[in-house]
C-alpha cells in the first residue's frame, strides 16, 4: 500500500478529492471509537446476530446495544433485517471486517518475536 503524498503542485480536484476521503475516513473512525460499538461490530464478523444475542454476548442491557446499533446503522456499517418480533443485524459491507482486522493485527494478535500480546509490549 502506498500513501498519498500532499504536494504543493497538487491540483486543486485532487486536494479536495483527499479531503471528501479524509472527511469519509473520520466518519468511519469516529463511529467505530467506542468500544461498545467496536465489540458488535467485533461480534457481527462472524455473522448476523439479533439484538438479544449482542446483549447476551456483551453482557450488556437492551437500551445500551440499541444505542450503539443505532448510531452504526446512521453510519451505514450494519443492516437491520426483522423476522417477526426480532431484528437481526448484519455488517452492511466489507469496510468493518477490513478495519477490524487492522485492529486485531495492532492490538490483539500475538507478536511472532516478542511472544507477547501487542497490548502488553
Amino acid at each position: 500500500m502506498v500513501l498519498p503524498v500532499i504536494r504543493a503542485d497538487m491540483e486543486p480536484e485532487e486536494l479536495d478529492k483527499m479531503m471528501s476521503s479524509a472527511s469519509d475516513a473520520s466518519t468511519l473512525l469516529k463511529a467505530i471509537s467506542h468500544e461498545g460499538r467496536l465489540m458488535i461490530l467485533c461480534h457481527l464478523v462472524t455473522g448476523e446476530k439479533s439484538v438479544t444475542e449482542l446483549e447476551e454476548l456483551l453482557s450488556a442491557r437492551q437500551a445500551a446495544v440499541s444505542q450503539q446499533l443505532a448510531r452504526l446503522r446512521l453510519e451505514g456499517l450494519v443492516t437491520p433485517r426483522r423476522e417477526g418480533k426480532t431484528i437481526y443485524y448484519s455488517l452492511s459491507d466489507d469496510r468493518p471486517r477490513q478495519i477490524l482486522e487492522v485492529i486485531y493485527d495492532l492490538f490483539c494478535s500475538i507478536d511472532p518475536n516478542k511472544g507477547k500480546t501487542a497490548e502488553t509490549t
